[in-house]
């Protein structure tokens, strides 16, 4: 599959040379098929070369002070989900209008909890393959988590230098689920690149990571540790594997005593619903059912499973109906022409694209969050507390190896009188981590609870405490 996938670019990279040229860098989008009239905010798409990369973006500046507002990059994980999911499931100012939704393209509606309230937002298609990002060489598809980040600071620093008015703003990188690896990475690479004194200077001011994947021993250990907590597997069992396993259920002997505790335990969660546990297991997420090799593929590999859509209605409980409207809104000859996507260079759009060749080169970046505690940048951390792709238990486990100072201890914070979840601060010279969680939210949290998360973000990114 991968080879065909290869051979499929392989004719069009004479054809993306010349069509790169033919369209500018980036281009005022007025209206958008689905919704109706002119759009109620700045949208600017278009692409940003970086070596044979050609990196898809959409641009909303900021609905509040865009003058002085901060700037956020944000990249969906997966790898390979584009960023729209987090433009039109998670924190953008549009979404899907499902209600009374038959056929045809799906309508859109303004959303107005967006983060976009309180920042501009520059969306990325990251790795290159993601979303309408593509490679003009054969040479520039193969993809790992280092690249990614290289490729993803590249992307940031020429688009800036594009639009220099946004230089002195302070500037967030912010990512979810398996881009938390990545994501770390630029954050370290603009700190290095400012601390050599390279130009132009980034004003990076802070990062917001949403269940980010950052260290696969310590969140992997903590998946029965979670489920433990949350009563999907008994007391007796967690005792014995625990006792087998020595209380490291990462790499297991087959032969032993604890790989056989573990089976019994993943005979108690595997009908569980991973992205939220409450929730019914649904049919797979895109239009085309995926081959039995596709479907055993794991968090890194099953991009599928990496993000969920907005509040369901009553009467279509799936959330995977709602993606599937991405497929058929996204793949429309319209829609590609209103956002300026160059024709001919992806022929079928995917919301997370599983054909990657994809090298999972890191395993943990928690040394560089290590690092980050001399750097002076404000950062926000968060889970669902029912998601169990990355459960909250591991992620506070890795804050704590940090051995930061607690500033304002495990408390509730709250929208509109009613508990939105619980949150602790950490400090360190200068350098300030808040962590939420956010309750009754899966994975990722800001598409179970859209409204909270915002008020969350809103608060962060103008320095007030939850």
């Amino acid at each position: 599959m991968l080879s065909n996938y290869r051979a499929g670019h392989r004719n069009l990279a004479t054809l993306c040379f010349i069509i790169q040229f033919i369209f500018s860098a980036g281009s005022v989008v007025k209206y958008l098929p689905g919704f109706d009239g002119e759009l109620p905010f700045t949208l600017e798409t278009g692409y940003v070369s970086v070596g044979s990369a050609e990196m898809f973006y959409y641009f909303i500046e900021s609905e509040g002070n865009p003058k002085k507002d901060p700037v956020l990059l944000w990249y969906s994980g997966g790898p390979g989900c584009s960023a729209f999911n987090g433009l039109i499931y998670q924190i953008g100012p549009i979404q899907f209008n499902i209600t009374g939704y038959d056929a045809g393209l799906p309508p859109l509606s303004y959303y107005p909890y967006s983060w976009t309230k309180s920042a501009s937002i520059l969306f990325v298609d990251a790795p290159v393959g993601s979303g309408f990002s593509y490679s003009t060489t054969q040479e520039g598809w193969p993809m790992s988590d280092t690249k990614t980040g290289y490729q993803v600071y590249g992307f940031l620093k020429k688009w800036l230098i594009d639009h220099p008015q946004y230089l002195k703003q302070p500037l967030f990188v912010g990512a979810d689920s398996y881009s938390g690896l990545s994501a770390t990475m630029v954050v370290k690479h603009i700190l290095d690149d400012n601390g050599y004194g390279q130009e132009p200077r980034l004003n990076l001011k802070g990062y917001i990571i949403g269940c980010p994947k950052t260290d696969s021993e310590i969140q992997e250990n903590s998946k029965v540790i979670y489920a433990h907590r949350m009563a999907l597997i008994s007391d007796e069992l967690y005792e014995a594997a625990k006792n087998s396993c020595n209380s490291d259920f990462y790499v297991v002997d087959t032969n032993s005593q604890c790989y056989v505790d573990l089976q019994l335990v993943k005979n108690c969660i595997k009908d569980i619903s991973t992205n939220h546990i409450l929730e019914p297991m649904c049919v797979w997420a895109s239009p085309h059912r995926p081959t039995q090799e596709t479907a055993r593929r794991s968090l890194r590999g099953n991009p599928a499973k990496i993000v969920m859509s907005s509040d369901p209605v009553p009467q279509k409980w799936c959330h995977n109906f709602n993606y599937s409207l991405s497929y058929l809104w996204a793949n429309d000859e319209t829609v590609q022409a209103a956002l300026n996507v160059r024709p001919g260079t992806v022929q079928d759009w995917k919301r997370c694209n599983e054909s990657l060749d994809y090298d999972y080169d890191v395993t943990s970046v928690l040394d560089y969050h290590r690092n980050f505690t001399k750097s002076g940048l404000q950062a926000l951390v968060y889970n669902g507390d029912h998601d169990f792709i990355i459960p909250n238990v591991g992620t506070q486990q890795w804050i704590r190896e940090l051995n930061l100072t607690i500033d304002i201890d495990w408390r509730q914070w709250l929208v509109d009188g009613q508990v939105a979840g619980y949150t602790i601060n950490y400090s360190e010279d200068g350098y300030l981590l808040t962590y939420a969680t956010v309750k009754g939210a899966g994975h990722s949290p800001q598409e179970y609870k859209r409204r909270e998360c915002f008020d969350m973000f809103d608060r962060f990114i103008h320095y007030y405490p939850l």
